[in-house]
Formats: C-alpha cells, structure tokens, sequence
C-alpha cells in the first residue's frame, strides 16, 4: 500500500475517480497558533481541517510527554467529524514541511485504518484549485482499533536503542546536547543514533527524496529491511515522518510517542550527550 501520493495523482483521484479520497488539513506549527487561520484562507476543495494539538494528541499531563496519544474514543470522534469512513481513502496534507501530516498518517494507521496516504511536499506542492469554503459535514463511521502500527515506551526505546536502532529525528545540535529550546534537559537517548528528518526531504524542497535514496540512507545507519527501528523525535510529531520516509523505504519502524519530552521529563532516565550514541 503506498504511504504518499503527488500532486498529479491526487489531483486526478479527485475529479476522476467514482470515490475520491477524503482530505484533512493538518497544517501545524510547533509552538505558533492554531492552522485553521491558514485553512480558512484556501484550502484544497473539499478538505476538513483537523487540529493537531486538540483531536491528534491527548490531554497532557504529568509524565506523558507534550504530545500524548489520544484516546481512542475521542480520536474516533473527531476522525468521523472529519468524514473518516472505514474502508475509504483518506490523503492528508499540511503546508509543506510534512510533519503534521505524518501524525495525521501515522494516528489514522495505527488506529487500524488500511488507506491513507499523505501528499508529497504539502500545499507548497500542489498547484491545484484552493477552496475557502468549508466543505458539507458528512459524517463518517471510522471506528479506532488500536494496535496497527506498533508503539514503544520508554522502557522499550531503552531497550531497543542497545538491541536494535534507535533514530532520534531531531535536529543533530539538539542530539548533542549542544541546544534544547523546549525541553527541560538537553541531550539524547544513550543508544540512539541521530537521523534528523530534515535529511529525508530533497534540498530546498518539501517532497521526500525517492525511495532508493531513503533506503541508502537508513542503510548507512546500518538499517535494512529485517533490522527492528525505533523513532523518536522532540513529542512523537517529527519522528511520525521519520516512520513515514522508513515506510517509502520499505522499512518497519515503531515511533515512541512520549519521545524525549517524556523521556527527559524523568529524572532517573540516563541522557547523553555529544555526537557519539553513548
């Protein structure tokens, strides 16, 4: 099943096919305010914007990370708000950089829906028709069955950063220790290697590089098809698309949701620091 889909191909499931593919606007910056201003002032036609921080994460609280797994009750609420239908496609997309997309993808997928795709390099790449009208309600009957996509905690990530590989997708200075602009410690998980997702898009551009090129990379971490993979980022959002260029790669990877804002929230969890796994 493919994980992405362009903006060609997109644009043609939309005016030819007999059952076109529901779309969410997940357009999200970490720290900024909410997208729906962005999705208010053109959208793809038909799209239904879905917050990240409200309907694709969970409450947080202590010790669960900034960016919690949902509850699945309510996930499925929001998703048939949305128009999710079991059985029916769904494309996902944010502004360009991918990562609210691939929380979107990767929710949906563990949750146990079989057909979602997200568009290749966003609304920065689609040179279509944009709506600023708010689609029709239709709801939908998307009922969550958790477990399609598998999950670590920290004990797992711990485990697997010394039995398998553990990708840390954040930004290598942050990896190091060098800098932390939002957690509470600076550093990385002993073990990891670091893989920021920023590498698996083409220069200059919003689209990921081409599978060949995604599956060299990760084997220059030592990965291939049949190694166990682990990704975690800053709050389980980057590290979605890490899990998303691994899957265009033809690699399974589990993501740790808590990622290191849980993981540093801990005290009694080791950290290390600079360019070597520790």
């Amino acid at each position: 099943m493919a994980v992405t889909v362009t903006p060609t191909q997109l644009a043609r499931e939309l005016t030819e096919s007999p059952a076109p593919p529901t779309l969410l606007d997940v357009r999200w910056q970490q720290g900024g305010p909410s997208g729906r201003s962005v999705y208010e002032a053109g959208h793809l036609p038909g799209a239904v914007y879905v917050d990240l921080d409200t309907e694709l994460a969970g409450p947080v609280r202590e010790g669960t990370g900034r960016h919690p797994l949902p509850d699945p009750g309510e996930f499925g609420a929001a998703m048939r708000r949305a128009g999710v239908r079991d059985g029916h496609p769904v494309v996902v997309y944010d502004g360009g950089q991918g990562w609210g997309a691939a929380r979107a993808w990767w929710l949906l997928r563990w949750a146990g829906h079989g057909d979602v795709r997200v568009l290749d390099g966003g609304l920065a790449a689609w040179d279509g028709p944009l709506s600023r009208e708010a689609p029709e309600p239709t709801e939908g009957d998307f009922t969550p069955r958790p477990g399609g996509l598998p999950v670590l905690d920290a004990d797992g990530a711990a485990a697997l950063a010394r039995t398998g590989v553990l990708l840390d997708a954040r930004a290598a200075e942050r990896y190091r220790g060098e800098v932390e602009p939002i957690d509470k410690v600076a550093g990385h998980i002993p073990g990891a290697l670091s893989a920021p997702t920023t590498q698996n898009v083409r220069e200059g551009r919003t689209s990921l590089r081409p599978a060949a090129e995604l599956a060299a990379r990760f084997a220059g971490l030592g990965i291939d098809a049949d190694t166990e993979v682990g990704v975690y980022c800053g709050s389980g959002v980057s590290g979605a698309h890490e899990v998303l260029a691994l899957a265009v790669a033809g690699i399974d990877a589990a993501l740790y949701v808590g990622s290191w804002s849980q993981w540093s929230a801990d005290p009694s969890r080791p950290v290390a620091t600079g360019p070597e796994p520790g």
